[in-house]
């Protein structure tokens, strides 16, 4: 009980240590578990752990993460990005392994595992790769939408790689492979040893029909009857015996438990319990993979490494150059500009975390040597450590060149429209609307070159470009417009479009979009005082319906949310002045001497208020 207690603590630290500081200086979780892992491979050694074996445990780390990724996958959605799937992902999949199976062949190695190590290396590492376009705000320009697209085809991928790579077992490696398991399977307890191929078929598929028909009927009556006994851990409980239950499975008939957990994710992706096993499965999932990636850290042969140094570098080096020169075509074929194409090359050019998972895998099941194996870990868990180089590249490089060059030039902007609106989606878009509706001339602009072309298509006015840039703001007609609506996606952005206009541009009227109640106050301090918080004026509008579902009239119930929103506007306000952006609240004084001094006293003032309203709407009714 101690060893384990005592090596629980150790990897907590490692990685509660790690991965903060990994995450500040813009290199990623996974990349900080690595780090953690890498950092008490000493103390493991001295301990004497088998890391493999831990590993082995943390794998189900990815068995959970690939029914989650199944929950994601709604049949609609994969219709819709079938396109961008089929075209860029798979594009992406294909050229990929061609290429570096070539490069293997070239190498010596045979056709079976040079097929293998292309399929393993085709994949990009979908942690970091989608943490980091988020942390920048690069999800929704072509570029992340795109590498979007190539990840979920790779993560998809993966099921028909567990299914195919077994099958370019070489007997040899069975026998010599070292520590390789003697039947194929790990030593796991099976049902079908000794089975002719067909009877081995029937039963594959008797088992995927079984998860089909628990996921799709079943699923529900057993949910519904744990609910109702309301409480919480009884959920995750069920929720966990079914992936574990599955993963048995398919284990014991021959089968990837990978495999079964994402097609059961599949058809439970419409389910009403969709978002509540996504919630109770989630933390597992991280705390396995974030162990999962702390053994392969410690289990890196750095005596290996640096044996054969020149060596495993240029491998490296060679596979992101391959990867891509791929994803750069593919980026020209499927008509990504500028700057966007490079995000795309630059950001999908590492080798992913499935890799690890696949090399294990192809060495339980004698398709890969276990000495290619070793090197090809390093391979992987190299590349994952240049990308934030890429990254940083793409940020300081070639972003700033295409902000002034880029590819697709803005459009030739009009200056006879006095209304500016800076962003074409669900909010930019909808404002357009009703401005064209009542007889006034927009001039819209959006970055996102798909957006625009979709918008077109429809007669809708608008135009591609920065918005942030002065130069096209000018060109556009800032100096004679009478307003400007600020309906970007990013806070940094829509803040420093504020601040820029507000100082150039004093006479033009500035309408921003802000995200939250700090994006409020960061947008005050920077000259704008008429701003929309994006989610307030739908959530008085809910405050009313709701009050009108409890018994008040329309009129009562919009009185009441008046009242509110009359002392919430006001104490904002008030609280304004004293927010200083990029301090963090509770380190201002002020701000929070001022939040004390509104929220008792107005609150009260205000609950009395809104009683009395009801009280006397209550009166008038029964009289």
């Amino acid at each position: 009980m101690t060893d384990f207690l005592l090596l629980a603590f150790i990897f907590l630290v490692a990685g509660v240590a790690a991965v903060p500081v990994a995450s500040r200086l813009g290199l990623g979780s996974v990349l900080g578990y690595l780090i953690a892992g890498i950092a008490i491979s000493p103390v493991l050694a001295l301990l004497h752990v088998d890391v493999l074996s831990i590993q082995h445990f943390a794998e189900f780390g990815v068995v959970m993460m690939l029914f989650l990724i199944g929950l994601e996958l709604e049949p609609r959605r994969l219709w819709e990005m079938r396109a961008r799937l089929f075209g860029l992902g798979g594009g992406q999949i294909a050229g990929t392994t061609v290429l570096v199976a070539a490069a293997a062949m070239v190498l010596g190695q045979p056709w079976t595992i040079a097929l293998t190590v292309g399929l393993v290396l085709a994949l990009s590492s979908t942690a970091i790769v989608l943490q980091t376009l988020g942390e920048k705000g690069l999800m929704k320009s072509d570029g992340g939408e795109g590498s979007f697209a190539v990840l979920l085809t790779q993560d998809i991928a993966v099921i028909p790689m567990l299914a195919l790579i077994p099958l370019l077992a070489l007997p040899e490696l069975a026998v010599h492979g070292g520590h390789v398991a003697e039947d194929g399977h790990g030593g796991a307890l099976s049902l079908v040893d000794g089975l002719a191929g067909w009877q081995l078929a029937l039963i594959n598929v008797g088992a995927i029909a079984f998860v089909i028909l628990v996921g799709s009927v079943l699923t529900r009556p057993l949910f519904r009857f744990i609910a109702a006994a309301q409480l919480r851990e009884l959920f995750t409980a069920t929720a966990l015996m079914m992936v574990i239950g599955i993963a048995l499975l398919m284990s014991l008939v021959g089968l990837s438990p990978a495999l079964g957990t994402f097609l059961a994710g599949v058809v439970l992706a419409n389910s009403e319990y969709r978002h509540e096993l996504e919630s109770d499965i989630d933390p597992f999932k991280g705390l396995l993979l974030g162990l999962f990636f702390m053994t392969v850290g410690a289990a890196i042969d750095f005596g290996l490494l640096f044996g054969a140094f020149g060596t495993i570098v240029g491998l490296t080096l060679g596979l992101m150059l391959i990867k891509g020169v791929v994803l750069y075509a593919l980026g020209v074929i499927f008509h990504l500009k500028g700057a966007d194409r490079w995000l795309f090359a630059l950001g999908l050019a590492q080798a992913g975390e499935f890799g690890f998972v696949l090399l294990g895998f192809t060495v339980s099941n004698a398709v890969l040597p276990a000495a290619l194996a070793d090197v090809l870990l390093l391979v992987v868990a190299l590349s994952m450590l240049l990308t934030p180089a890429l990254f940083i590249l793409y940020d300081r490089v070639i972003a700033p060149r295409f902000a002034t060059a880029e590819a697709r030039g803005p459009d030739e902007m009009p200056s006879d429209g006095q209304i500016l609106i800076a962003g074409a989606g669900r909010v930019g878009g909808l404002i357009n609307r009703i401005l064209l509706s009542a007889g006034y001339r927009t001039t819209m602009i959006d970055y996102s070159s798909r957006q625009i072309d979709a918008l077109r298509t429809f007669g809708i006015r608008l135009f591609f470009g920065d918005a942030t840039r002065p130069d096209l703001l000018q060109a556009a007609g800032i100096a004679e417009a009478r307003v400007l609506i600020v309906a970007l996606d990013d806070a940094e952005q829509i803040t420093a479009l504020v601040k820029y206009v507000r100082h150039a541009y004093p006479n033009v009227h500035v309408m921003a979009r802000a995200l939250n109640r700090h994006h409020v106050y960061e947008l005050w301090a920077a000259g704008c005082r008429d701003i929309v918080r994006e989610t307030y004026d739908s959530s008085l509008r809910m405050g009313r319906s709701t009050l009108e579902a409890l018994g008040l009239d329309r009129a009562t119930a919009q009185e009441m949310v008046d009242a509110f929103d009359e002392v919430d506007r006001a104490a904002m306000i008030e609280v304004a002045p004293v927010y200083r952006p990029g301090v963090p609240v509770l380190e201002n004084p002020e701000y929070v001497e001022k939040i004390r001094e509104i929220i008792g006293p107005r609150q009260e003032a205000l609950k009395t208020r809104m009683i009395a309203i009801r009280s006397a709407a209550e009166r008038k009714t029964g009289s």
